[in-house]
């Protein structure tokens, strides 16, 4: 069980897949119904985390969850013409590591409907899944997720792609679960700004290291530099946050530092 309050305590994570250290000693925790942003770049070791949570490679340290975990991998390819409807592939989620037919059971029916209900998907839960739009796919896949009532969901990178009316729309969707369904989120993605309106915590990941806290007690000038090792500005344009390296870090930073000449 987690500590008392938390849905997720994770104390001295590491993981090292292939032999190359991604995690060097984590501690961070995710309250009950909170939303936590996930933020780094390219190679940052976000995949990497959620895999070692989910228990999907070797990793050190300690993990305690209050309840079941639910994922939304990175975004799949489906064939426009596989004959696998919205709530065909919600249903998996039950039974899709089992051989045979599913069992068309009525909890199993009211399940499926719950979860397609969740996420506001009822409309096309009948559509081939490779038809939907982007957003539309989204919500299936977190509906598949959620269908075995998880008490807390990981994300990867799901708003890649997504134009912004259908990222703000997945943003909106989660924070309400939190909300409503006390579910607690952890989603990974390279921009915090779209998350900006739901985020209760910020988990920011660089170097292996990551610190953790609300938004403006973590991006801030003295926490980013201490992070990434060199100097790092943080300005505030319009709503938007921007990481910025400062002279000399240029040459070290990565790609979710906005480098403004």
């Amino acid at each position: 069980m987690s500590e008392s309050g938390a849905a997720l305590s994770v104390s001295g994570l590491a993981a090292a897949p292939g032999g190359r250290p991604v995690l060097r000693g984590l501690d961070f925790t995710l309250p009950r119904g909170g939303f936590c942003g996930l933020i780094g770049a390219n190679g940052a070791g976000k995949t990497t985390l959620l895999r070692a949570l989910l228990g999907l490679i070797p990793a050190q340290g300690r993990v305690e969850a209050s309840g079941r975990l639910g994922y939304v991998p990175q975004k799949l390819e489906f064939d426009p013409d596989l004959p696998l409807r919205a709530r065909d592939f919600v249903g998996l989620g039950l039974d899709g590591q089992r051989f045979g037919l599913p069992w068309p059971g009525r909890g199993r029916r009211e399940a499926i409907a719950r979860a397609l209900e969740a996420v506001e998907a009822e409309s096309f839960a009948a559509q081939r899944l490779g038809r939907l739009s982007g957003g539309q796919q989204q919500r299936v896949m977190i509906a598949h997720a959620l269908v075995r009532r998880p008490a807390i969901l990981l994300l990867d990178e799901p708003l890649a792609s997504l134009d912004l009316k259908a990222a703000a729309g997945i943003v909106s969707l989660l924070k309400r679960l939190c909300r409503e369904e006390g579910v607690s989120v952890l989603l990974a993605a390279h921009d915090m700004n779209p998350l900006l309106p739901a985020m209760d915590r910020i988990l920011y990941l660089a170097g292996g290291r990551a610190v953790c806290g609300g938004v403006d007690e973590v991006v801030c000038s003295q926490v980013l530099s201490r992070l990434y090792g060199h100097h790092i500005d943080v300005l505030r344009v319009h709503g938007r946050i921007l990481v910025v390296a400062g002279e000399g870090g240029a040459d070290q930073a990565d790609e979710h530092v906005t480098v403004i000449p």
